[in-house]
């Protein structure tokens, strides 16, 4: 052998020694300027349920693969990372042969081979992530390779699959980061829409907020709520003083509303803090945490703290530096009714395109693809009653399926089947299928159909499920064939169509049910613009976060915030107004004697009115044919007790028969409490329908008592035949008026004919 090649090969087996020993080498931690070493950190672990897996998943031969999405904050970085495996293997697999390869954003991090002990067992194991891969969307991939026997397999046998538990977890050790304050960046890091948690956002006043005050944050709060969406959101409310720094858990950016008058007491350095000639929002740092941030939304007076609050909501694309000064906010056109950006619009088609809600949302591919989702909002007060459905234009491709047989597109409408449409081969011609292969052109279909109404709620979910019928292979004696699958395509055309044109609105109230999903009657102006929320004189912190939490839930139904909403603390003033009213706090003195209030909550006695027949599932009024009949009380109960409890409450304006008041009511700092975790929980606002929902800390319970009223128009035909219909004989007595009034009209026009006749001859 020459000397050439014996030092190539000494060359190279120094270099895999090299390697060998970088790579058992421990990992290097992530480079962190200045001095970032002090900056602290916490453990988070996030189950599979928690990110989304309701229930364990089930990988098999020809759905072998998992896919778990995590997210890591903007303003954090991960030092330390690992997964938790919890999974239970047929016992049917060959040990070792059968193996879970982990991912970490497509780099495999490790193989977890099946030993024979752990067959039909649950298993944990500890799988180590490299954080130097975590960014601010990650993904785990679990691929699982399952092996019943050494020859001829099949690859659908109903014996190769493992059971991942919904209790594994992502364990991250986060680390803060130490960013700029620079404005360009917001609604970071208040809000990150690549995480998944609730929007927890702390909001300071001077003691004693005012009224204009409360309004400023109401705006902020409700552009929140309409980022934060389907996360949820919760306000904690802090007079004087900035959040208090913990190691435990992370300091949360704050939001600091003042004026040059009146100001938080941490503020009184006029030198640190200097008074202001306009609208300005300036971006710190915390005093005791400088990882964490507080704004600082700043004015003259309360005016110029909304004006400040709406460039927030409406010009964060604007905003840039640590201070930026508000010349003004301006409307242009007024908001109309209904037309809330997260509401199916109902002035015509929509194209499925204005629904998606992410990139390729309608495309998915696999051997067994997963089902296309699609979700709308509706507005809860559309007349749908007697109406034949919602009609639906479905435009849809799909790649060509290996058989005629058996393949289907299924499609749904919250999770209640619809409709099947067959996946058919295409029957072409040899130079046909070489044009389709060189141009890739897939299989164009157009299905129309109808969403049956029965089916529809106010938030629904169209689900178009490609089932694709596959040859994967023989298994058969003295028969052993292998086929490798092929991925099927499909994807649902962005210019498919909804049209819901032709309906009115028109809903019978109260409806604790349609404000507590969707916001109604509030949302009607996406806005707020015809809201007027009634505050005690005296705010305390619970009761700001209460109505913080509550109007931000109500733009996180709209996707717009409430820009128009108006506030007063004096019920007398606003009692009038041709407007919807939410009140916070105890009933007016005035409001105590209506008849329809059932529920009323006095600091030394409280009264519930109740039904004969309490209510056991939700009411939906726009199908209900019992709904325009007054619910009496059979009951009245007085009790007196010390524990916390809380109502919401439903009724009809006194002085304008087409407006709505709901009442949330409490007497102290613990009855809002109940009230504002039951405005924040899901389950709970599930749970809140009729015309009064009782809070206590066992749940809600939900009543209906009292007249219904209704809101909306319809034309008279319609609202004549909608509001007898539930009445047969009034209906028949009108039928017979009807006959005999047309025919007297037309005896008398005949008569008048003649008359006329006889008088031209004369």
């Amino acid at each position: 052998m020459s000397k050439s090649p014996r030092k190539n090969l000494l060359a190279g087996l120094m270099l895999m020694s090299f390697a060998s020993a970088l790579m058992s080498a421990p990992l290097p931690e992530s480079p962190v300027e200045g001095d970032a070493q002090a900056l602290p950190g916490w453990p988070v672990q996030r189950t599979f349920k928690q990110l989304g897996r309701e229930s364990d998943s089930l990988l098999v031969g020809i759905h072998n693969t998992e896919q778990i999405e995590f997210t890591l904050r903007r303003d954090r970085i991960a030092r330390d990372a690992s997964l938790q495996l919890q999974y239970t293997p047929s016992p049917s697999l060959i040990p070792v042969m059968s193996q879970i390869r982990v991912y970490l954003n497509d780099v495999l991090m490790q193989v977890l081979p099946i030993e024979k002990d752990q067959l039909g067992r649950n298993t944990e194991q500890t799988v180590a992530l490299d954080p130097r891969l975590i960014a601010d969307f990650n993904r785990v991939r679990l691929e699982f390779i399952g092996h019943y026997t050494d020859i001829c397999e099949d690859p659908a046998n109903n014996t190769l699959w493992v059971n991942i538990s919904r209790d594994s977890r992502i364990n991250l050790q986060e680390q803060a980061l130490s960013l700029s304050n620079d404005l360009a960046y917001f609604p970071l890091p208040f809000f990150d829409p690549r995480s998944t948690d609730r929007l927890t956002v702390p909001f300071v006043f001077a003691a004693n907020p005012s009224v204009g005050e409360q309004k400023a944050a109401a705006i902020l709060a409700s552009y929140f709520g309409a980022r934060a969406n389907w996360r949820g959101t919760r306000f904690p409310v802090l007079f004087d003083t900035l959040p208090s720094v913990q190691n435990s858990s992370p300091t949360l950016p704050s939001v600091v509303f003042a004026t040059n008058d009146h100001r938080p007491a941490f503020m009184n350095d006029l030198e640190a803090f200097p008074l202001v000639e306009a609208p300005v929002v300036e971006l710190i740092d915390h005093p005791q945490a400088p990882y964490s941030k507080v704004l600082l939304v700043m004015g003259r007076n309360d005016q110029d703290l909304a004006t400040a609050a709406s460039a927030l909501a409406l010009g964060a694309q604007l905003m840039r530096g640590p201070r930026v000064t508000v010349n003004g906010v301006e409307p242009l056109q007024p908001r109309k009714p209904y037309d809330a950006p997260a509401w199916l619009p109902t002035d015509g088609p929509v194209r499925f395109a204005q629904l998606m809600a992410y990139p390729q949302q309608l495309q998915v591919s696999g051997l067994q693809p997963p089902p296309v989702m699609l979700d709308f909002n509706l507005p809860p007060d559309l007349f749908i009653w007697r109406k034949q459905g919602i009609p639906l234009r479905l435009l849809y491709r799909y790649s060509a399926p290996s058989t005629n047989e058996q393949s289907q597109l299924n499609i749904s409408l919250n999770n209640s089947f619809i409709s099947s449409l067959p996946l058919l081969k295409p029957n072409r011609s040899s130079l046909q299928e070489l044009s389709t292969v060189l141009t890739a052109d897939s299989i164009n279909h157009v299905a129309t159909l109808i969403l049956p109404l029965t089916t529809v709620a106010d938030r629904n979910r169209l689900a178009f499920d490609f089932n694709f019928a596959n040859v994967v292979g023989s298994a058969q004696r003295d028969r052993c064939q292998t086929m490798l699958p092929i991925k099927n395509e499909a994807i649902v055309d962005e210019n498919s169509t909804l049209d819901l044109s032709g309906y009115y609105h028109y809903i019978g109230m109260p409806n604790l049910k349609a404000f507590a999903r969707s916001g109604f009657p509030f949302s009607r102006m996406a806005d707020l613009s015809e809201t007027i929320a009634v505050v005690p004189s005296l705010a305390s912190p619970v009761h700001i976060s209460t109505l913080l939490q509550a109007i931000a839930g109500i733009a996180g139904r709209t996707g717009y915030p409430a820009l128009g909403l108006r506030l007063s603390d004096d019920w007398q003033s606003v009692a009038h107004e041709d407007a919807d009213l939410l009140l916070l706090g105890p009933l007016a003195p005035d409001m105590q004697d209506n008849p329809d209030i059932s529920v009323l909550l006095q600091r030394q006695r409280d009264r519930l009115l109740q039904p004969f027949t309490p209510m056991t599932t939700a009411t939906d009024t726009r199908r209900d044919r019992l709904a325009d009949q007054r619910i009496n009380a059979a009951h009245r109960v007085e009790v007196s007790a010390d524990q916390p409890i809380a109502a919401i409450e439903g009724l009809q304006s006194p002085f304008h028969p087409q407006r709505s008041i709901v009442v949330l009511s409490g007497n102290n700092d613990a009855d809002f409490r109940l009230l504002r975790e039951a405005l924040s929980d899901s389950a709970q606002l599930d749970a809140i329908t009729g015309s009064a929902a009782v809070i206590r800390s066992s749940g809600v319970y939900s009543q209906r008592v009292g007249d219904t009223y209704y809101v909306g128009n319809l034309p008279w035909y319609w609202l004549l035949w909608y509001h007898l219909s539930g009445h047969p004989v009034l209906l028949a007595l009108f039928a017979v008026i009807s006959v005999l009034l047309a025919t007297f009209l037309a005896w008398r026009a005949q008569r008048w004919a003649a008359d006329r006749r006889q008088q031209q001859d004369e």
